[in-house]
C-alpha cells in the first residue's frame, strides 16, 4: 500500500491550509493510498483549522496523523481528521482558551459578531473532540479548557482519552515518498 508522509510544521492558518491541500492533491495524484500527515503546530486560526479538519475527512483515502512533539489549540481539530492517530512517546496536546487580535476600534455589532463567532466555534471544537474521542475511559471536558482551564495531555492521557489510538515513534522508512509543509 503506498503511504505518503506529508510534515505539517507550522501555524495554522491561509497559506499552509492552501498548501496542505495541494499538498494531499499532489500525493494523491502520485498514486497515494494512504497519507501519514505528522504534527507539530501551536495552532492558528479556527477558520482554516475546520476547512483543514473537513478536507481530510473528505478525501478518498485513508488518513494517518501523528504528533511529532506537540500539538497545540486548533491543531487538535487538525489532530482529530485522523482515521487512526498516534504520538510519539515525548509528545503533548495543549488545550487553552481561545482569542483574537483586534486592531482599531470595534462598535457594538461588530463585537456581537465576534462574540457569536467564539461561541459557535468553541461549540464547534467541542463536538469534533466528542465525536473523534466517543466510547473513551476519560471524557476530555473540552468547553471547560477553551473558557477558562487549559490542560495539557501527555501520551497516556491523551490514549486514555481516545485523542490517539497507539504511542508510537514511527520511524521512517529511507525509501518512504515525503512532504513538507511549513510556514
Amino acid at each position: 500500500m503506498a503511504r505518503h508522509i506529508i510534515h505539517y510544521t507550522g501555524p495554522i492558518n491561509s497559506s499552509t491550509c492552501g498548501n496542505l491541500i495541494n499538498t494531499c492533491s499532489r500525493a494523491i495524484g502520485q498514486g497515494a493510498q494512504v497519507l501519514q500527515l505528522n504534527i507539530a503546530t501551536m495552532g492558528g486560526e479556527c477558520s482554516y483549522g475546520f476547512t483543514l479538519y473537513n478536507f481530510l475527512r473528505s478525501l478518498p483515502i485513508s488518513v494517518h496523523t501523528h504528533n511529532l512533539g506537540t500539538v497545540e489549540s486548533m491543531g487538535n481539530i487538525l489532530f482529530l481528521a485522523g482515521e487512526h492517530r498516534t504520538a510519539c512517546r515525548h509528545s503533548k496536546f495543549l488545550f487553552h482558551p481561545f482569542h483574537w487580535t483586534l486592531h482599531g476600534s470595534v462598535d457594538h455589532a461588530r463585537m456581537a459578531e465576534y462574540a457569536m463567532s467564539l461561541d459557535y466555534d468553541l461549540r464547534l471544537y467541542a463536538q469534533i473532540v466528542a465525536e473523534r474521542t466517543e466510547g473513551a475511559s476519560e471524557i476530555l471536558d473540552v468547553p471547560r479548557y477553551l473558557m477558562a482551564a487549559p490542560r495539557i495531555l501527555g501520551p497516556d492521557e491523551a490514549l486514555a482519552s481516545g485523542m490517539i489510538h497507539a504511542i508510537d515513534e514511527l520511524p521512517i522508512e529511507a525509501q518512504a515518498t515525503q512532504w513538507s509543509v511549513h510556514a
